[in-house]
C-alpha cells in the first residue's frame, strides 16, 4: 500500500530532479534531461547551506521545547483531579483540531502591530510599552513568533502521549523510591524517564519530520511578501525556488535532498530506540 501511494510520486519527483523544468518545458508538457546538473546546482548554492543550517536550529528548539513542554503538562494531568485534568484534555484537543491557516490568522490578528490584543494586554499589565510594537521587524522575532505557534500547536499531542504512557511506569518502584527518600526530580530521573525513553524517541523523531518541513506557519505568518534568503527555511526555500521562480527541476531536486536529510536523522533516532529497547 506505501509502495502504490508513495512509489509513483517519488518515482516523477526524481525523473523531474534531472530535467529541466522551467516555464517553457511546463507549456510543452516536455522537460529537457540534464542529468544530475539540479543537485550540482543546489550543493553549490551558500544559500542553501545557510537555509539548511538555519532549519536546523529551527528544528532543533522547537523539537526541544515541544518534548520538554508536552512532558511537564503530562506530568501535571497525573497531578490534578479528574475534573481539571478532564479541562485541560479537551482544551488540549481543542488545539491540536485547530487548522494551521485558521491558526495562523488568528495569531495574527493578535500579535497585529497597530490594534493587537497581544500588545494591548503587555501593556496594561505594566510588561513595558508595547503600543504599536512590531513582532515581526527582525528575523529572530519572526521565528520566535513561529515557534510560539508550531510548539503550541504541538504540544497536545505530545501532552497526550506521554500521559498516556506513564500509566505504564510501575507504581510500586515509584513509591518504593519515595520512601528511600529519592526527591520528585530524581524518582523521574531514575524510575518514570527510562520508561518513556522508547516512547520520546519516537515523539521526537516524529517531531523532527513534522518541524524540519513546516511550511504553513513561516509562510503565512511572515508573509509570502516578506520571505527573503536571511529568513527561508528548507520549506519556504523550495517553494520560492520551485515555485516562485517556476524552476520545478531544481525544486525537486530540494525536495530530494530535505527527503535524505529527514530519512537519515530519522534511522539516527530508530537505532537509538532499538538500542534503548534491547538493553531493557
Amino acid at each position: 500500500m506505501l509502495g502504490a501511494i508513495l512509489g509513483y510520486p517519488v518515482y516523477s519527483l526524481v525523473r523531474l530532479s534531472l530535467q529541466k523544468y522551467q516555464l517553457f518545458e511546463l507549456l510543452q508538457h516536455h522537460g529537457v534531461y540534464v542529468g544530475l546538473h539540479n543537485f550540482g546546482s543546489v550543493l553549490h548554492d551558500s544559500v542553501f547551506w545557510h537555509t539548511l543550517l538555519r532549519t536546523v536550529v529551527f528544528t532543533a528548539v522547537n523539537v526541544g521545547l515541544t518534548i520538554v513542554g508536552g512532558t511537564l503538562i503530562a506530568l501535571l494531568l497525573v497531578r490534578v483531579s479528574t475534573w481539571l485534568r478532564l479541562l485541560l484534555t479537551l482544551g488540549l484537543v481543542l488545539v491540536w483540531a485547530m487548522p494551521q491557516v485558521v491558526a495562523v490568522q488568528i495569531w495574527s490578528w493578535m500579535t497585529n502591530s497597530q490594534n493587537g490584543v497581544f500588545n494591548y494586554i503587555l501593556t496594561e499589565l505594566h510588561v513595558g510599552n508595547y503600543f504599536q510594537h512590531n513582532w515581526y521587524e527582525t528575523t529572530f522575532s519572526q521565528y520566535s513568533m513561529v515557534t510560539t505557534l508550531i510548539v503550541w500547536g504541538a504540544l497536545p499531542f505530545v501532552a497526550i502521549t506521554v500521559y498516556a504512557a506513564l500509566s505504564q511506569v510501575p507504581h510500586e518502584l515509584v513509591e518504593a523510591a519515595q520512601i528511600d527518600g529519592a526527591r520528585a526530580w530524581r524518582v523521574f530521573k531514575d524510575v518514570t524517564l527510562p520508561v518513556l525513553m522508547p516512547l520520546l524517541l519516537i515523539l521526537t523523531s516524529l517531531s523532527i519530520i513534522w518541524d524540519f518541513g513546516a511550511f504553513t506557519q513561516p509562510y503565512l505568518l511572515i508573509g509570502p511578501g516578506q520571505q527573503v534568503q536571511s529568513n527561508y527555511l528548507m520549506s519556504t526555500y523550495l517553494y520560492v525556488e520551485g515555485y516562485g521562480r517556476t524552476d520545478f527541476g531544481r525544486g525537486a531536486a530540494i525536495s530530494l535532498l530535505m527527503l535524505a536529510i529527514v530519512a537519515a536523522l530519522s534511522v539516527v533516532y530508530v537505532r537509538q530506540m532499538l538500542r534503548v529497547g534491547e538493553e531493557q
